[in-house]
């Protein structure tokens, strides 16, 4: 299947690229992620960068995906993908991608007839905010059954938990919690925030969110749960890719100009084939993760495995190429003064989000079962 960006996916890449060049540049990084002195480590809690969530959001960047008439741009999660993959290349400290989930899911709560009304009006007002950005939301994953148990009380219901290492926790002012059967729609005032726990990836703020009789909202059943988990696979694949193509990107650069014997080290053959395998696994990485992006877009019957799919592979490449990377960079490539070690570890965090590797090949083994059990042939 031949697969290319539209004209006008590709100016939305362009302007998207356009606009992180200015407001996503390395000495805004850099003022994030601090010096990295032992005096400064542990001192700055990372990424939320209020000017760039304003430009974002001025863009149109969290309605990507709301119709027009709603003031949205009309259009879908391949588009998400993109933006994904431009943040994910500059590794940008701002929380589009939480944002977008959790509307998503916000948007789709009226879908599910068992949800009560009043979740479905609290669910849209929320959904108003997200999407033009006045408010900040973001995907807790509590998809492992028992992570997080929730009981009735009328409308209402009560969660008891702790799901895992949630991204701008800390900033969010509603929280999609998904669980392995039911999505639920958690509000965070100032004061019930939780605080910024320190983190290997410091160009974004991580937090624990802690759940003892958390009164929430039941946005969506079993459905929803997988749909929410496909979509987060999807967009953090596309950031993936867009982490481990820059960083490929710079490897190349560095072994061009960096000498040894008196030739650029680029020209070694152990190197060659390294920067080959990694052009081979980035290029497979963009392969699957738009495919997934395209079959949630167009409702394809194969969208989720082939989110699974893509976040597997993507989770696994993203780490061979950045070893590549970090191996062609030698000594310099470890210190804190060069980039590719914020590209590392922003990699690192995201392999292990919102599902492993191991997770998803789990989950595409219980689909295609599932698929034979309904005498389905395999793809």
């Amino acid at each position: 299947m031949e697969f290319e960006l539209s004209s006008d996916q590709q100016d939305l890449a362009a302007a998207a690229g356009a606009l992180l060049d200015g407001l996503a540049t390395r000495e805004r990084i850099r003022a994030f992620v601090g010096s990295g002195t032992a005096a400064d480590v542990g001192s700055r809690d990372g990424g939320f960068d209020p000017l760039l969530w304003k430009a974002m959001a001025e863009q149109g960047w969290m309605g990507v995906e709301c119709p027009e008439a709603a003031g949205g741009l009309g259009m879908g999660m391949v588009e998400v993908a993109v933006l994904c993959e431009q943040l994910g290349r500059r590794t940008a400290p701002a929380p589009f991608l939480g944002t977008v989930l959790a509307m998503a899911a916000l948007q789709q709560a009226g879908d599910d007839e068992a949800v009560a009304a009043a979740a479905v009006a609290e669910a849209e007002r929320w959904a108003e905010r997200l999407a033009t950005g006045e408010a900040v939301g973001t995907l807790a994953w509590a998809a492992r059954p028992g992570t997080v148990a929730a009981r009735t009380e009328g409308d209402r219901w009560l969660l008891t938990g702790r799901p895992e290492p949630t991204l701008y926790a800390a900033e969010a002012e509603v929280v999609v919690v998904v669980t392995a059967d039911a999505v639920y729609a958690v509000t965070l005032a100032v004061g019930d925030r939780p605080g910024v726990e320190p983190a290997m990836d410091r160009t974004r703020s991580l937090a624990w969110l802690h759940l003892d009789d958390t009164p929430a909202h039941r946005i969506g059943g079993l459905a929803a749960a997988q749909r929410v988990v496909d979509r987060a696979a999807a967009g953090t694949a596309a950031e993936l890719l867009g982490t481990a193509s820059h960083a490929l990107e710079m490897s190349v650069e560095y072994a061009k100009v960096r000498h040894q014997f008196g030739h650029p080290i680029g020209s070694f053959q152990a190197l060659k084939h390294k920067l080959a395998d990694a052009l081979v696994d980035v290029e497979a990485m963009r392969s699957s993760a738009y495919y997934a992006a395209w079959c949630l877009a167009t409702d394809d019957p194969e969208a989720s495995l082939a989110a699974s799919m893509a976040k597997a592979w993507c989770s696994d490449a993203s780490q061979r190429v950045l070893a590549a990377g970090m191996q062609v960079h030698g000594g310099i490539g470890f210190t804190w003064d060069h980039d590719i070690h914020l590209s590392l570890k922003r990699a690192r965090l995201d392999a292990v989000s919102f599902g492993s590797a191991a997770w998803h090949r789990e989950r595409i083994a219980a689909l295609l079962e599932e698929r034979l059990a309904a005498g389905v042939a395999p793809i």
